[in-house]
């Protein structure tokens, strides 16, 4: 089989790459450019609101530079988790980017558009029939929490791309999906070793993150072969190593030989790397193992209530001696007072300098710093109950005579006018568990884009 090769631009569409290193990508005549668009990472405030957390005008300039390339040249786009969470306010916003490139640049192609939401009742139903199984730590599920999502996505495999793909798309454009997908599913089509494909895919979604130095705003290039795989930066400051390069694949796995996804897992027990000249590694042995029944994850994002934050800075050390008496003693005289208004707001404190991180779970228990800051978290069923509890926490702290206080001027240093900070809806996973499928779940919709007359008005394309 001849080599073929993918570009991945950045690690997540919106972070940027460099011109140059892009062009060395596109003079390698990549057979594919992919891309993922997002991820869960930065919580669920983003899949529950609807908001994305990529910047629109970042997005589009990536997008732009990769259209504005790959429709001449006629390289086929692939795009994985529009939006930055998938579902279908995220996915209608970079539809509109791209129709939006396609005037303003005289682009004219075949776009496909998947859509990753699943209907409350589509839920439910596998709820009922007992084809849902939790994920490790994800909470207990019932009808009302899945009723309670504003938004619910299953994370597509490459069958849906690929069936874009083979119907003549030049650009998919995906709602949520497994990370790798967008990577492999064009090769596997085309033949290649599926478990080559998807691992080549789970190292090139985070491009150069996994090259030394790491960077998720560079270019990497990976090459199919029959048997192996290659992946190399297209920045001379960074390359591939083996350590590098085996060390990805335990990014955002609890095991580093077996990456469970869509329909299976691959096992990389028998992997081998090895290092090339020009910073490339060439792997070999990946193995893809099919589930018996076919899987596929499920997010969704329950509201929770309203959150307001406060920062301040603390360098008493008499205060940070006795920092965790003084903030149970605070909270004590807040909640008194805010049982009068609502009994389940409730404030949570974030102390930096010691455990703001990891909390309960920092080894490092007896450490001592000069200076702390401590992040008052107020959340309660309306916005205006979290703004007064967390103004009533910051001024009890501000003002709270502790033992051993000298001063009388107030206890901490508020780096920010207005001082509190409101952020409006919170969310958490109320859905974070697995899906026996047993129907196709991922509809495609075609769009033709036309910019052959660019001044043109167009009406936008609205997904329902």
């Amino acid at each position: 089989m001849n080599p073929f090769t993918i570009l991945s631009p950045t690690a997540i569409l919106g972070y940027g790459f460099p011109d140059a290193s892009f062009e060395r990508g596109l003079a390698a005549g990549p057979d594919l450019i992919a891309v993922d668009a997002g991820s869960s990472d930065p919580g669920p405030y983003y899949l529950g609101s609807g908001h994305c957390f990529t910047d629109g005008a970042a997005v589009k300039h990536d997008l732009r530079r990769i259209l504005k390339a790959a429709i001449p040249r006629k390289i086929p786009v692939v795009i994985g988790t529009a939006g930055g969470s998938g579902a279908l306010p995220h996915l209608q916003r970079d539809l509109t980017l791209v129709e939006e490139i396609a005037r303003e640049e005289g682009l004219s192609f075949t776009l496909g558009v998947i859509r990753a939401d699943l209907t409350t009742a589509q839920v439910q139903a596998a709820l009922r029939e007992g084809r849902i199984t939790p994920m490790v730590g994800a909470p207990d599920l019932d009808e009302d929490r899945i009723a309670a999502c504003p938004h619910i996505v299953a994370q597509m495999d490459g069958q849906p791309m690929m069936d874009a793909l083979e119907a003549g798309c030049d650009v998919v454009l995906a709602g949520r999906a497994y990370d790798p997908a967008c990577f492999a599913a064009l090769p596997i089509l085309r033949g290649y070793d599926p478990a080559l494909a998807l691992h080549l895919g789970k190292i090139l979604e985070c491009s150069t993150i996994a090259a030394q130095p790491g960077s998720g705003a560079d270019c990497a290039l990976g090459i199919l072969h029959e048997n192996a795989f290659e992946v190399q930066a297209l920045n001379p400051e960074r390359k591939f190593t083996a350590t590098s390069t085996v060390a990805h694949s335990l990014y955002e796995k609890t095991d580093p030989y077996f990456l469970p996804g869509p329909g299976g897992r691959l096992n990389l027990t028998g992997c081998r790397l090895e290092e090339l000249d020009h910073g490339r590694v060439r792997v070999t042995g990946s193995v893809f193992e099919p589930t018996e029944q076919f899987f596929v994850k499920l997010e969704g994002a329950v509201p929770v209530g309203f959150r307001t934050l406060a920062v301040a800075g603390i360098r008493d050390p008499i205060l940070i001696g006795q920092i965790d008496a003084v903030l149970a003693t605070v909270d004590q005289k807040v909640q008194d007072n805010m049982r009068r208004a609502s009994e389940s707001a409730k404030v949570f404190y974030h102390v930096y300098g010691r455990d703001g991180v990891m909390a309960s779970r920092e080894p490092y228990r007896g450490a001592a710093s000069h200076e702390i800051a401590v992040l008052i978290e107020a959340l309660a069923p309306t916005q205006a109950e979290a703004d007064t509890l967390c103004s009533l926490t910051r001024s009890t702290l501000l003002h709270y005579g502790y033992p051993g206080r000298i001063s009388t001027a107030g206890n901490l240093a508020l780096p920010f006018s207005p001082s509190d900070i409101r952020m409006g809806p919170a969310f958490e996973f109320g859905i974070y568990h697995l899906m026996r499928v047993t129907e196709p779940l991922f509809p495609l919709e075609i769009v033709r884009m036309d910019g052959s007359h660019p001044n043109a008005p167009q009406p936008e394309t609205r997904l329902s």
